[in-house]
């Protein structure tokens, strides 16, 4: 059985046992969080459901595992002839989830 759920404005394809590495969310470790935005869905016998744009009373629990952040980045802005260079770095923040069961 999977699901294709939205959070954070993405998209993931989760099956029970997952784990997973989604924008921030708002909550701390141990927390159970449900997502009820399911795009589509698919059980083991071949059912197959696809939302109009989301399955209606389709559910998909997780448990937060960390909250973190991922590797720096590095941008380089350079303006040519302006002798002006700006190194900014970045650290996208982000929260690990393990999917607990995907109920349709």
């Amino acid at each position: 059985m999977y699901a294709i759920i939205e959070t954070g404005g993405k998209q993931y394809k989760v099956s029970e046992g997952d784990i997973v590495f989604v924008e921030k969310l708002d909550a701390a470790e141990g927390d159970t969080v449900t997502f009820d935005k399911v795009l589509s869905a698919s059980k083991t016998d071949g059912d197959f459901a696809v939302g109009a744009p989301y399955v209606a009373g389709a559910k998909v629990t997780a448990t937060v595992q960390k909250n973190g952040k991922s590797k720096k980045i590095y941008v380089l802005k350079y303006k040519s002839k302006k002798n002006e260079k700006k190194k900014i770095g970045h650290r996208q923040p982000y929260t690990k989830v393990q999917i607990v069961s995907i109920s349709l």
